[in-house]
């Protein structure tokens, strides 16, 4: 009986390409390393780095890059232990202040999620004291009070309207009147012609 897994076609597809991105990445490093090489400038880890389009972390982490970086250092005369033992200093300090970042982030974290849960306790607890006020029958009597409240705006809505209409009547009969008015004492002020 075969125990051995074999992976699922997307899982094996996504390793071959990771595969296929290493290589042609360690690829690129050699061929950096060459051209360093050939204009005999400073082979360093950047220097690599920058000319191979890859990251520096790349060429810590992946053996066989490190171990071309290591030799093409050597052979240029350069000690990469040293070199490399800095480097791996610098990025455990940034390492180490990520962490410490984090853990601070974690630590605010925490107290906001406390802060929360106290918050949405008292919340919950006066939802609670809400709806232990409300009877069956308070709430029938708040629901008819407002029926018999929408009542009373609808008819305080439709004599508000006759209201203004019969205003509005009223200012065209003053201005009717007005003009009436202004008329006759036309009239009265003109002199009266010879019969």
């Amino acid at each position: 009986m075969n125990t051995a897994t074999v992976p699922e076609p997307r899982t094996a597809a996504a390793l071959a390409a990771r595969h296929r991105k290493t290589e042609a990445a360690l690829d690129r490093v050699h061929q950096a390393i060459a051209r360093l090489r050939r204009e005999k400038a400073q082979v360093s880890v950047a220097a690599i780095a920058r000319r191979a389009d890859v990251s520096r972390t790349f060429l810590y982490d992946n053996v066989e890059a490190r171990a071309a970086v290591a030799a093409a250092m050597t052979q240029a005369g350069e000690h990469p232990s040293r070199i490399l033992a800095e480097q791996d200093d610098e990025r455990e300090a940034t390492w180490r202040e990520r962490a410490l970042n984090a853990e601070n982030a974690l630590k605010a974290a925490h107290t906001e999620i406390l802060t929360q849960r106290v918050r949405i306790g008292e919340l919950l607890g006066q939802i609670r004291d809400l709806q232990a006020e409300w009877t069956e029958g308070t709430i029938q009597r708040i629901t008819t009070e407002n029926t018999n409240l929408k009542q009373r705006v609808r008819q305080l809505t439709t004599d508000n309207r006759t209201l203004d209409e019969r205003l509005k009547a009223a200012r065209s009969n003053l201005r009717f009147q007005d003009r009436r008015i202004a008329d006759l004492e036309a009239r009265l002020t003109e002199p009266e012609s010879p019969a």
